[in-house]
Order: structure tokens, then sequence, then C-alpha cells
């Protein structure tokens, strides 16, 4: 093959992967040196400036002497199988930069042969990117579970992030579908990363020069659907990678029918649970920047979020009790937990008030989404003229907002809840 046929192949084979995310530092040109790196979005994400910044987005080798049910790069499927060299896959990196085409790499593999060879491998890739092309701009590489933790801290050193994917919710999920992985030997990793990290950012206090490891942290991926797991048990787990390992973004992928085996969900009629994959984003963001907890989200023996409304509405019809919230007054955590207002708007809010007394208008100027919110604020303790408060009245009017989405993810639950109502 030649190294276009091999980039078709590889590319296409690394699209399962949704554990992409924005850089995470900033690290400017040098002197003699190729690219830079911007707190920007990849592989199809937008900067702050507007600008598209995408990654090369590729395996190493997609031949794997593994053969989980829910991959498919699994041993036993029967597809093309190829890989690159080292070199092949730097000069064809720092090429596509030269002509504009990326901003950086996104590398992961299959295992071939062994854990250690294939992360040999990845950083002789890494090492031709960074000292022999002079490259400095991004680099996400995916940490082999398994692999010797000297080779993964060599790794770490060369890559910005690191990111070892968990895939499947819980130990026994992942015995009966990835029977050659083992669970410590995903979180060992994890727990080296970290250390790592914390040891290089006190070095670089001391000595500014020290080298830095994947100063952009770490993130994993979670497969949604393959397995029985509930909201609940993912929510939980995600929340415990956060306070435990400190990984910057766990990232969830609805699974894609890539296999027949009887172990998975059967593909004919199946639908991949994309609105079930967003509420876990949304709550997601909910433990990150909203002071949330998995506990508050899917109480008691709630087990599975609403697809109707998003996690943060849930919660407020559920605790309606604590609202309405006057803007005035409220406290920035208060602030938050009301639907319609984010972190930014929540500041503003802060900081306007301390001018004089806020109105509806002067919330919506600030950014406070009103069609969610005036259900659940008052201003100098009056609210919205004419609207009318009840739980019922409210999930109707929320649901309405997501109706074209609802439509085509979960028709027949919109139509029996609009029968309902």
């Amino acid at each position: 093959m030649d190294v276009m046929e091999k980039l078709e192949i590889l590319t296409d084979a690394a699209k399962y992967d949704a554990a992409c995310t924005s850089s995470g530092l900033n690290r400017s040109g040098m002197a003699g040196r190729v690219g830079n790196t911007t707190m920007a979005g990849c592989c199809h994400s937008f900067s702050a400036d507007g600008r598209c910044v995408s990654l090369l987005k590729v395996l190493l080798t997609n031949a794997c002497v593994y053969d989980c049910q829910y991959c498919v790069n699994r041993r036993s499927n029967d597809i093309r199988r190829t890989s690159f060299t080292p070199s092949e896959l730097a000069g064809l990196t720092i090429e596509f930069y030269r002509r504009n085409y990326i901003e950086g790499l996104f590398l992961s593999s299959a295992v071939a042969g062994s854990p250690d060879a294939t992360t040999e491998r990845m950083i002789e890739v890494l090492r031709l990117l960074r000292e022999r092309h002079c490259f400095t701009g991004y680099i996400h590489a995916k940490a082999i579970p398994g692999a010797d933790p000297l080779l993964t801290h060599r790794l770490g050193l060369l890559a910005d992030r690191l990111s070892v994917n968990i895939e499947l919710p819980s130990a026994k999920s992942l015995a009966l579908l990835a029977p050659d992985k083992a669970k410590e030997d995903i979180f060992s990793p994890m727990a080296q990363i970290r250390d790592s990290a914390a040891q290089a950012k006190r070095e670089i206090a001391l000595y500014r020069h020290a080298p830095a490891f994947a100063p952009a942290g770490q993130s994993t991926q979670i497969i949604v659907g393959a397995s029985p797991e509930s909201d609940r048990q993912i929510l939980m787990l995600s929340q415990g990678l956060y306070q435990k390992y400190g990984l910057n973004r766990v990232f969830y992928s609805a699974y894609m029918p890539v296999s027949t085996s009887s172990l998975l969900p059967a593909p004919e009629g199946f639908k991949p649970p994309l609105l079930r994959e967003h509420r876990l984003y949304q709550a997601d963001w909910l433990l990150r920047h909203y002071h949330f907890t998995a506990e508050e989200l899917l109480e008691g023996d709630k087990q599975d979020f609403d697809p109707l409304v998003d996690p943060k509405c849930g919660w407020a019809l559920r605790h309606f009790e604590q609202f309405p919230v006057e803007a005035n007054r409220a406290d920035y955590e208060t602030l938050l937990r009301v639907p319609g207002i984010g972190v930014v708007s929540a500041r503003r809010i802060l900081a306007a008030r301390r001018w004089g007394s806020l109105t509806f208008q002067d919330l919506k100027r600030l950014g406070v989404v009103l069609k969610r919110a005036q259900y659940f604020l008052t201003c100098n303790g009056k609210m919205v003229e004419g609207l009318r408060v009840t739980p019922d009245g409210i999930l109707r009017h929320l649901v309405a907002l997501e109706r074209p989405m609802l439509a085509q993810a979960v028709p027949e639950q919109l139509s029996l809840f609009e029968e309902a109502v």
C-alpha cells in the first residue's frame, strides 16, 4: 500500500474515538521550530477567534491482538489491515501542517504485538516530530493500557495530552466484552499520568525549563449503550474519575453497531443512543462547572435521565420548592442551579447588580435564557407578568423547546407525552 491508502484506512478506523478535545494550553512559536499550540478546539471545533481548528486523527495501526467485541478493529473482524511506519506518519503530519490542513496530531493505535511494542512505535513517531522536524504544535496521544510505566512516562514527555480509554463502565462488562483487558491495566496508567503531571508542575515551579509532562492533562472515553449499565452507574464512574485521577474530560460515545456478536445489542433495528449520550454530556458539564453531584442529578432510585428534558431542568422540577429565586439577592451557587443561567451569565448578574436593581430585560441582555429561566426567577419579588407557573405547565413548555430534536431521537416517547398532556 502507498501512504495515501494507509491514511484512508487508518483515519477511518480512528473515527470511533470521541476523546478529542481542545488543546488546553498555550505554547508560542519558537525560532527554528515549526508550529505552536493555542487554547483552541480541534477536530472541527472552533477557537475563541472563530477559527476552525483541526487535527490529523489517525491510528498508527489497525492490526490488533485483542478481540474486543465492540471494536471495529478487533482481531476476529475481517477488515483490511495496515500500519504506518513512524517515519511515514511523522512525515505525513508535518507535510499536512505545512499545507495548513491541520494544526496538530491525535494519535491512537490498536495493540500490535504487545502494549510495549505499540507504545515504542508511538514514541518514535512523537520523537521524530519533536526532535527531527522541530514540531511544537499540539499532540494528543493514547496511552496503551498494560504498557511499561517507563514507556508511558516517555510518551507523556513528548505529548501535550494523554488519554487512557475505559470504554466500558464496569469490570463485569469489561470481562465479558473485552476479556483481553484488565481493569487494573487501565487505572494504573491513569494514576501514573496524574502523579507524573503533578511532579512535573512542582519541578517547573522550581526551574522553569524543567520538562513538562502531558501539560494539557488526561481524558478518557466511555461507550454508552454497548452494555447494560445505567446512566447513574456511568455518571458515578465519571465523578469518581474526576475526583480520584484529576481528569480534564470524560467523553461519552454512543455505541455504533460494528459487530453481530450475541453479547451486544442486535444491529438490526438498533438505534445508536445519541440522545442518551447528549444527556450524559449535559450532566457531565453540571458536574464540572455547576457544582452538582451525580447523587443529586440521579437521586433515590432514579437510574436514567429523562430523555424529554435536560438534567438541570429535570432537577429543578423535582425540587420546585426551592424556586423561584430572587435574581437581585441570590448567591452565585444558587444562581447556577437556575435553568437558563450559565457560569458566565451568573457572574455577570453578580457584577451588574452592584450598580442597581435588575429587571428581566436586564437579565436577557446579560445572557440569561429567559425561555427557561423565567419560571424559576423573580426580579424585585415579581415574576414575569401573566406567567402561569405549575410544574406540569413548565414541563410542557420545556419539552416544546426541544421538540425538533426529540422528534428525531425519541418520537415514541414524545408522542406518548403529548397524548398524556
